[in-house]
């Protein structure tokens, strides 16, 4: 699996209910898209949980084949051509849990904290599984855990029907719809 994510930063005047409205239009069209586990349109408005208007879809994918399938499509192309060429991040996937019920999430967090060099990657992945585990008992609709390696990070991403408190300096988003077979 795959997990991906590319991010616009609107201006701080941007009216919102712009993307709101796209993704209440469009957010359907990939319900179905082959090889696509997970993809939740996610927006954050400048205020209180973000410092900066934001138009973040994350994605899983069963394998690179599918991503590459959404990337060369006339839907991507669209896209680029109403927000511009976005910077895509990319993580292989350690662990994901991807409950049917993530298609009722209304928030979504996503935390990147960078990797120590050196460190034993199987005891952090370990880790980062009963985290995991953990987000999961307290009402996570889906959690994914994966990592980087060229700059050594890793991504904690999790779905919530509920807003949580913030626990990190993490990015927080409101959820306009979610993808999934």
């Amino acid at each position: 699996m795959i997990a991906m994510q590319y991010s616009f930063t609107l201006p701080a005047d941007y009216d919102m209910a712009i993307i709101r409205q796209r993704i209440a239009d469009k957010g359907h069209l990939l319900d179905h898209f082959d090889g696509l586990l997970l993809k939740s349109y996610l927006h954050a408005q400048r205020g209180a949980s973000s410092n900066e208007n934001l138009y973040a879809p994350f994605y899983v994918w069963k394998d690179s084949a599918a991503m590459q399938r959404f990337l060369g499509s006339d839907g991507f192309a669209r896209l680029t051509e109403a927000f511009g060429w976005p910077s895509i991040r990319v993580w292989p996937v350690w662990d994901a849990y991807l409950s049917p019920e993530a298609r009722h999430a209304r928030f979504a967090s996503r935390e990147i904290q960078p990797i120590a060099p050196y460190s034993a990657l199987g005891a952090l992945r370990e880790q980062q599984r009963e985290q995991l585990q953990r987000d999961v008992e307290r009402g996570a609709l889906a959690a994914v855990e994966a990592f980087e390696p060229t700059t050594w990070s890793r991504v904690s991403f999790r779905l919530w029907d509920e807003a949580r408190p913030a626990t990190s300096a993490g990015q927080w988003y409101e959820v306009g719809h979610v993808s999934q077979p």
